[in-house]
């Protein structure tokens, strides 16, 4: 396909901006600074009215372009650590594509396109054979295989080495409603797309060993990334340059890679996400997720639910591993909106001015899913909508402006492409926990407080939450309760213990002096904050051959050093320790049922909480025995922990 130069006016019934000359994207991306390092670059440009032009990519270009200073670079001087667009389907392009082998369709909406990267040490044609199975069995029509138009010499030597080849499957939705009239339903036909991603996943044996990724099969929505600086974006996907490119929304990311290896699987954007921060809590919700899987049902999915796992991608990074999530909640029923919020929650739990509808709307989802913590910038798409929200924190910068003919540009940076002030009507920048959205559909823009409204009352979550939820410790709880244990009296009231008994329970837990002197008595006697030397030499708990206190053997993992440590205090406000217990619902469902949890200020329990909790009718309690045989000696205990966790189970 020849590679255009620039891209072209189109008349059109309504007044678009001026076009952009894509020639000169080389030239606008020097106006970027490229000796500051930062975070990676994100952003997107949405039209308001959803008119699908070519202006909306040479912007994105242009935007990506002057966002290089936020991606690293190889040794190689060239090879970036990626870099990506996501826009919606280009019809018009696959059209002029289709045209040419004889191919026509009845409507746009049935076409479907599947980006695929398959390793050049592969069979091409029988991994492709391998595919083409599995889109058939799933009722769908493959059209044809077409070698994406691209310029491998703007690229690194390293980015070269390791170049996939790179293919579009177009496939067709059933022409014959009675073949599957389920598939007539737009979001029916993304389901099934979806679907058939993850048997193809499955079943490719190339996938599993990582040299096959589809890095999008949507009928609404398509990706084109790989490992490289912003910059050379337009220079190497041809068809960006192509003014049949048309989109009414163009999400872009320029990678700064902390904690993954680059690889062109993970540049970005993902499949409805691109991401600038880390995922503090990534390990913990990922875990989260795979202990889900045996036990996720869904009425819409039915049967199928099974074939969608697993939900995270294997070897995914925190950013993608998010993008999974989003893509299994969001195709599950949810619309975007309602998935970032249900992932991302505000701060709501110390703010007293938050609604009562949105604060019950954040609790019965806490009941479902843990939050995703940043420090997190996003912007996403599903084709209708394009998204931007920040995390609790706020620690990543997201600024927008929009002109007076409809066009919104949001991103990392003011600035990132040139527009005439006259032409701006609108500027601003997120804070912590907000969003902003275009709505290409009904043609709204909307703002935080109109998304965050219309969500609290989607279902009436706030009497779900009253009529089940147990907030333990509120006015309505007490602890007063003698514990059902055989401890002690005065064991269970450490106020009453003597001198010498408090000695020996010191002793037996591993306090030490040093504890003492340097810790606790400054948080006592002055309410300061423990101060120490940098770093800990502190050799592993579980190397010690010295007793040692239980909070020894765990450690808190941070994603990089570049985030501020957080104060417990003065950010009070920010961080919540409440911990939510009791029997999970299927977070592909919204149900009543789903509330039923008890709910803690804080997971640390003392013995008066935990006699009160044993009596609740919620859980099914069970109590196991921790003790063992002292006489039996080192001997005795082995067996003892393998009873329990038999026990457990």
């Amino acid at each position: 396909m020849p590679r255009p130069s620039s891209s072209q006016a189109r008349s059109q019934a309504q007044r678009l901006p001026a076009p952009f000359d894509a020639s000169k994207l080389s030239d606008f991306s020097k106006m970027a600074y490229p000796h500051e390092r930062d975070a990676c670059g994100i952003g997107f440009i949405a039209d308001i009215h959803g008119r699908k032009t070519h202006d909306n990519v040479a912007r994105a270009l242009v935007a990506l372009g002057n966002l290089s200073h936020r991606g690293a670079v190889s040794a190689d001087g060239r090879t970036g650590d990626g870099a990506g667009v996501l826009t919606q389907i280009p019809h018009k392009l696959f059209r002029q594509v289709l045209d040419q082998h004889g191919v026509t369709l009845e409507q746009d909406s049935d076409l479907a396109v599947g980006v695929f990267f398959i390793a050049k040490a592969l069979d091409l044609e029988e991994v492709q054979q391998q595919v083409e199975v599995v889109v058939k069995e799933a009722g769908l029509e493959p059209l044809l295989w077409r070698n994406v138009p691209t310029d491998p010499s703007v690229l690194g030597e390293d980015a070269q080495a390791r170049c996939p080849h790179i293919y579009h499957l177009l496939l067709r939705r059933p022409a014959d409603p009675n073949d599957d009239t389920d598939l007539r339903d737009n979001d029916a036909f993304e389901r099934r797309l979806y679907l058939v991603r993850k048997r193809i996943e499955a079943r490719v044996e190339a996938a599993k060993e990582r040299l096959f990724y589809i890095p999008s099969l949507s009928h609404r929505t398509i990706s084109y990334k790989g490992l490289m600086v912003g910059e050379q974006m337009g220079q190497f996907y041809c068809d960006l340059l192509d003014p049949n490119f048309e989109t009414a929304i163009a999400l872009f990311h320029q990678r700064y890679s902390t904690n993954t290896f680059p690889r062109w699987s993970l540049a970005q954007p993902f499949r409805f996400l691109a991401h600038n921060g880390e995922i503090n809590t990534i390990q913990g919700n990922v875990n989260f997720m795979r202990a889900r899987e045996p036990m996720l049902t869904s009425k819409l999915w039915g049967d199928d639910v099974r074939e969608l796992l697993p939900i995270v991608e294997t070897f995914a990074s925190d950013s993608s591993a998010l993008d999974n999530s989003f893509e299994l909640l969001m195709l599950s029923g949810r619309d975007p909106l309602h998935t970032i919020m249900m992932l991302v929650p505000d701060a709501y739990e110390e703010n007293d001015d938050v609604d009562p509808d949105l604060r019950a709307f954040y609790e019965y989802h806490s009941a479902l899913m843990e939050p995703w913590d940043g420090p997190a910038a996003m912007v996403f798409s599903d084709g209708r909508y394009a998204v931007a929200a920040l995390d609790r924190n706020g620690l990543r910068p997201q600024r927008y402006w929009i002109s007076q003919d409809g066009i919104v540009l949001l991103g990392s940076e003011a600035g990132m492409v040139p527009f005439e002030e006259t032409e701006i009507i609108e500027k601003g920048r997120l804070g912590p926990g907000m969003m902003l959205a275009v709505d290409t559909e009904t043609k709204q823009l909307l703002h935080d407080h109109d998304i965050k409204q219309r969500y609290a009352t989607r279902k009436p979550y706030r009497a779900w939450v009253d009529a089940h939820m147990v907030r333990a410790g509120e006015a309505d709880v007490t602890f007063d309760h003698t514990p059902a244990d055989d401890t002690a009296a005065d064991d269970a009231t450490p106020d009453l213990w003597s001198a010498e008994r408090l000695l020996q329970v010191q002793k037996m837990f591993g306090y030490h002096k040093e504890d003492y002197s340097q810790i606790l008595e400054p948080m006592v006697t002055g309410g300061k904050i423990p101060v120490g030397s940098m770093g800990d030499d502190t050799p592993l708990a579980i190397l010690s051959e010295q007793p040692q206190q239980l909070y020894r053997y765990f450690k808190q993992r941070f994603a990089q050093v570049t985030n501020p440590a957080i104060d417990p205090l003065r950010e009070r406000l920010v961080m919540s320790l409440e911990t939510v217990i009791g029997p999970r619902a299927s977070i592909l469902d919204e149900e009543p049922d789903a509330a039923k949890v008890i709910k803690f200020s804080s997971p640390i329990l003392d013995g008066r909480q935990f006699a009160w909790l044993k009596d609740q009718n919620h859980l099914n309690v069970c109590r196991l025995q921790t003790r063992f045989d002292v006489t039996a000696g080192e001997d005795g205990l082995e067996p003892a922990l393998d009873a329990l966790c038999d026990e457990a189970v």
